[in-house]
């Protein structure tokens, strides 16, 4: 398990290889595993127990048409999957496992226009109306609306934890600096003060030294965001546990995602 995520943040990886260490006999049968790849979304069983597993796929993939896709972005046809995916887990009381490592959703007039906004609403909307027990676990990034879409704390997850190697932010530390940077020049240009190149770089050192020390898996657990951070190898345990204890407590409340445009 250690050796599968790599020290460069941006670097490829692929989210199989970690779960198929969290599953009994490394075991997963995928939902519409050719389709919408971005997001991975599976049955299997952990300790015995049915799962149903929604994670971000951080490899680079390729769709039917031959488009290439971002690994860790949500795209109109992963949050669609992952939506119905979800919807199935509801309806078959199986619990649902999110593996975090989402930098948000596409954007652009191309993903606007293929139905991103649809997708991305129907993909909230199924998460936030659930009534299983959901497990979140931050493994990498957590940025944006993707941290809501992948069950974050605000969608009321049973348990939510993060790896040491979680970042938590509205979007991550280099184009949030730059953001800031962007805003804090226009403020001091109003004041009639100029910026050298070597105080803007001053300034964007500062800024993205703050923002960092903001993303940290110790930050949010200093805050509550997450109930703590936790060794990978405890994964399985803690998925194993939170189900037996959830367990205790039936589902009693109706799935009702209301009218979702298809």
């Amino acid at each position: 398990m250690y050796g599968l995520l790599p020290e460069d943040r941006e670097k490829p990886y692929d989210m199989l290889d970690i779960i198929r260490r969290l599953t009994d006999a490394s075991e997963i049968e995928e939902y519409k595993a050719l389709y919408g790849k971005s997001i991975i979304c599976g049955l299997a069983r952990i300790d015995g127990w049915a799962v149903g597993i929604v994670a971000n796929q951080r490899k680079v993939v390729k769709t039917k048409t031959g488009e290439m896709q971002f690994g860790g972005v949500i795209y109109s046809d992963s949050a669609d999957k992952a939506a119905r995916f979800i919807m199935n887990c509801n309806q078959k009381n199986i619990p649902l496992v999110f593996l975090q490592d989402v930098t948000g959703f596409m954007v652009g007039s191309r993903s606007e226009q293929g139905g991103i906004i649809k997708d991305g609403a129907k993909m909230v909307n199924a998460v936030a109306n659930s009534v299983v027990p959901k497990f979140t676990f931050i493994l990498g990034n957590s940025y944006g609306a993707g941290n809501y879409a992948m069950c974050g704390k605000a969608y009321d997850p049973r348990l939510i934890f993060a790896w040491p190697t979680a970042r938590m932010g509205v979007m991550g530390g280099s184009q949030a600096a730059k953001t800031l940077l962007q805003i804090e020049e226009s403020a001091l240009k109003k004041q009639g003060t100029s910026i050298t190149p070597e105080r803007e770089q001053e300034l964007l050192r500062k800024i993205t030294s703050g923002y960092d020390a903001q993303l940290t898996p110790w930050y949010a657990a200093a805050r509550l965001w997450v109930d703590g951070i936790i060794d990978p190898l405890e994964t399985r345990r803690i998925i194993s546990e939170g189900i037996s204890a959830a367990n205790h407590a039936p589902v009693e409340k109706r799935f009702n995602p209301g009218i979702i445009q298809t």
